[in-house]
């Protein structure tokens, strides 16, 4: 199975367009204002229009309001958006683009609670559980106790290319979501280690396809 492969905080064009060199499959840009990794409309909308058509473009809102979103989504063609706050799926579903709903996992039981209140999110996105963060922790979890739910799992927090072969391996996610674990410093993306959590993804695939 292949696995999808996210990359998100994208915080430069140059950096967005060596991920999609690279085989990223998605990128992720951060509409949070309060995230190190926060960049603004305009500078969203210049990489979002350089980047190749088949790079899914996912904008990510912490309890935006709205006509806020509405906004964003108006002057930014995202492909995809991705909810990190307390936002119920009537919320999430109201705007006329996909969503993706981002989770912090407490348990399995918890987790799957959780994945039922989204009926209509294309995904959930397990994150790891840190009290006022909204991703990008750099924090892992167990991922033996990711669940089997009925929709898209995408693997988040504390990935990097020293792990993620053995969280696809453990947990068999349809996609894994980096941030942290592909920066230099915080904020900032390191193409090569980019490229190298990719090529890891990929090496997995084909060891996994050949058992």
């Amino acid at each position: 199975m292949r696995t999808r492969i996210k990359i998100c905080g994208m915080t430069s064009l140059d950096v967005a367009l060596d991920a999609a060199d690279a085989g990223a499959d998605a990128l992720g840009f951060n509409m949070y204002d309060s995230s190190l990794r926060y960049i603004g409309i305009e500078k969203t909308r210049e990489i979002l229009e350089a980047l190749p058509s088949s790079v899914t473009t996912v904008g990510l809102f912490v309890n935006h309001g709205h006509q806020e979103i509405r906004s964003v989504i108006e002057y930014c063609n995202f492909d995809l958006l991705q909810f990190h706050g307390s936002e119920d799926n009537a919320f999430c579903n109201s705007f006329p683009i996909p969503f993706l709903k981002a989770i912090p996992f407490v348990s399995r039981w918890e987790t799957q609670y959780e994945a039922k209140r989204y009926p209509d999110s294309v995904g959930i996105l397990l994150d790891s559980t840190v009290a006022g963060k909204f991703g990008g922790t750099g924090i892992s979890f167990d991922w033996s106790s990711v669940p089997q739910t009925d929709l898209p799992m995408w693997l988040a927090g504390g990935l990097n290319a020293g792990n993620v072969a053995r969280a696809i391996e453990i947990a068999r996610p349809y996609a894994v979501d980096v941030s942290g674990g592909v920066e230099s410093s915080p904020g900032v993306k390191d193409p090569e280690l980019i490229r190298k959590f990719v090529q890891v993804v990929r090496d997995t695939e084909k060891w996994e396809g050949s058992k």
